[in-house]
C-alpha cells in the first residue's frame, strides 16, 4: 500500500540587538532590558488599542495615554528583565557553574529587590523572593526540556 509522509519545520524569527558595553555582564543587562521592555510595550500598545476599536473612536487623549502607558510599561518590565539576568550571570561568575541554581537565585533576589522597591514589609519580600525564584527555576527547566 502507497505511503505518503509530510515533513517540516516550524521557526521563530530571531532577532538579535547587539549592545556591546565593554563587559560582558553589561552587555547581557542591557540586552534584556531591551528585549523585555520591548515586548512589554508592544503588550501594551496591543491591549490600548484594543480598547480603542472596542470604544469605536479615537482622541489624541487615547494617544498620550497609550504611549505613557507603553514607556512606564517597557522600563518597568525591561529593568525587571536586566536586574534578573544580570544577577543570573553574576552568580554564574560567582559560582564558576551555569546550572539551574542560578537561575533559583537570581530570581529570588530579583522578587526580592522588587519587592523591597516597592516598600512592601519582610514577609511579602520573602514570598515574593521564594515566588522569584520558583518561576525563575521553572522556566530554566522548561528551557532544558525543549
Amino acid at each position: 500500500m502507497p505511503r505518503s509522509s509530510f515533513s517540516g519545520s516550524l521557526s521563530s524569527p530571531k532577532l538579535d540587538v547587539v549592545v556591546d558595553m565593554g563587559n560582558p555582564f553589561l552587555n547581557l543587562t542591557v540586552d534584556g532590558f531591551l528585549k523585555i521592555g520591548a515586548v512589554a510595550a508592544t503588550r501594551s500598545v496591543a491591549e490600548d488599542t484594543f480598547h480603542i476599536i472596542r470604544k469605536g473612536s479615537v482622541s489624541s487623549n487615547d494617544f498620550e495615554k497609550t504611549l505613557k502607558k507603553m514607556c512606564k510599561e517597557g522600563a518597568y518590565w525591561g529593568t525587571i528583565a536586566g536586574v534578573y539576568v544580570g544577577m543570573e550571570y553574576g552568580v554564574e561568575r560567582i559560582r564558576g557553574t551555569r546550572d539551574w541554581k542560578n537561575a533559583m537565585f537570581g530570581g529570588a533576589v530579583t522578587g526580592a529587590l522588587v519587592s523591597a522597591a516597592s516598600n512592601n514589609k519582610k514577609d511579602k519580600i520573602a514570598v515574593d523572593a521564594i515566588t522569584g525564584a520558583a518561576i525563575a527555576t521553572a522556566a530554566e527547566f522548561i528551557n532544558y526540556l525543549t
